[in-house]
């Protein structure tokens, strides 16, 4: 037990408000002080050395012998390091789909209503039960197939053929192709529906422009000169769209009604920006980049606001507007996740070990679970004048997906 002229602290933290982000710690934390003497067991709880608090509604009691000239000090502990009381989000890989196949992949798309996660496989488009890992269905005949589209309220999905320069719109129900739609760009990479006209874009890497597809009839409506190669782009379903130039470390607004550039903003010090995200309520993008940095940008003005720390060789980021997480997959084998603590606040909360390759990222917005693939790799093959610099090859039927939550 303790003595007397011992104050005792006790603090009341709901944690489960706090990993919400629904409210800052000042807030919602109460310090009652009761001076005099106290009887108290001596297993009485107190933080772990992590200084980390488990989640849920606790009370955390503090005891220590100190004069009351030292109680500011610790008032400034409490209220100036709200970090010592940050709730790690403990996300981890909770599954693991054994999937197999040859050939490489880009991108990854999730149907909230069918709960399909549709993976690009080279070639084609393998689609699998996004919670038992099982097989579904596939999309054939994609040559160089790099990112799906799905616009559920017409009932269709769309790949980018960037080895043939086409588009394919397939049937989201029955997964049948429908048609084909040519001469879009050379080599479409990203692609997205949006809502707001209905159209389908594609951002094509070596024509450096956007093509746009009307969604309903496959009939290419106009393009947008991008003066750069596209990486990724968002829409905000309202008559705006974005997209990353990976050549010129820029990011455009674009108008996809009149089909034109809006804007054109520096990214600096993002180089070679790839993956892309919005947080389109707060008007926030998150620009993923090549020097191992997340670019946080006002959609409203193009202002750098922050940069915050990354893994290297990110490829795709994701916004859960849910959780407030902003995720960025890095093939290095790292997903790392920020926190949106203020529309003016970022923060690194978690770094996930993934596996070496997971570069490309799936989010399901209703069950706060991310997707990410990757394979086994061997020795690159030799240089060549076409190839200087190859990737390692991948080990034939070591293709998985990674499953990430809680």
């Amino acid at each position: 037990m303790i003595g007397t002229a011992t104050t005792v602290i006790a603090i009341i933290v709901d944690l489960r408000e706090f990993a919400e982000g629904s409210r800052t710690l000042p807030s919602f934390v109460f310090i009652q002080f009761c001076i005099g003497t106290h009887q108290l067991p001596s297993d009485e709880h107190k933080l772990s050395s992590a200084g980390r608090i488990p989640s849920g509604a606790l009370t955390v009691k503090v005891r220590c012998r100190m004069k009351r000239s030292l109680l500011s000090s610790l008032l400034a502990i409490v209220f100036l390091c709200p970090s010592l009381f940050a709730a790690d989000p403990g996300l981890h890989v909770i599954k693991t789909f054994k999937l197999g196949g040859k050939g490489g992949w880009d991108y990854l798309e999730i149907d909230p209503d069918s709960h399909h996660l549709f993976i690009s496989r080279a070639t084609h488009v393998i689609v699998i039960d996004a919670e038992s890992g099982k097989p579904v269905g596939e999309i054939p005949d994609t040559p160089g197939v790099h990112g799906i589209a799905l616009a559920n309220d017409l009932g269709r999905g769309f790949t980018s053929n960037g080895r043939e320069g086409t588009v394919t719109i397939f049937d989201l129900n029955t997964l049948k192709p429908i048609t084909k739609v040519k001469a879009v760009g050379e080599n479409p990479d990203a692609i997205l529906f949006d809502p707001a006209t209905k159209r389908v874009f594609t951002f094509n890497g070596k024509s450096a422009d956007a093509t746009a597809i009307d969604a309903t009839s496959g009939k290419i409506v106009g393009k947008i000169p991008l003066g750069g190669k596209p990486e990724f782009g968002v829409s905000t379903g309202k008559g705006e769209i974005f997209v990353n130039l990976e050549d010129k470390s820029e990011l455009l607004a674009l108008d996809p009604k009149d089909l034109k550039v809006k804007s054109r903003w520096p990214l600096a010090p993002c180089e070679s920006p790839s993956g892309l995200a919005m947080d389109i309520k707060n008007r926030r993008l998150f620009v993923g980049c090549d020097n191992k940095m997340m670019a946080v940008v006002n959609a409203d003005t193009g202002k750098v606001i922050t940069t915050v720390p990354i893994g290297d060789g990110v490829d795709a980021d994701r916004f859960d507007p849910g959780t407030k997480f902003a995720f960025a997959s890095c093939g290095e084998g790292v997903l790392t996740v920020v926190k949106e603590d203020s529309p003016g606040k970022f923060s690194v909360a978690e770094n996930v070990k993934t596996e070496r390759g997971a570069r490309t990222m799936a989010l399901d917005l209703k069950t706060h679970v991310a997707y990410v693939v990757t394979a086994k790799f061997g020795p690159p093959p030799a240089a060549t004048t076409q190839q200087p610099h190859p990737r390692p090859s991948i080990l034939p039927d070591t293709f998985e997906v990674l499953v990430v939550g809680k």
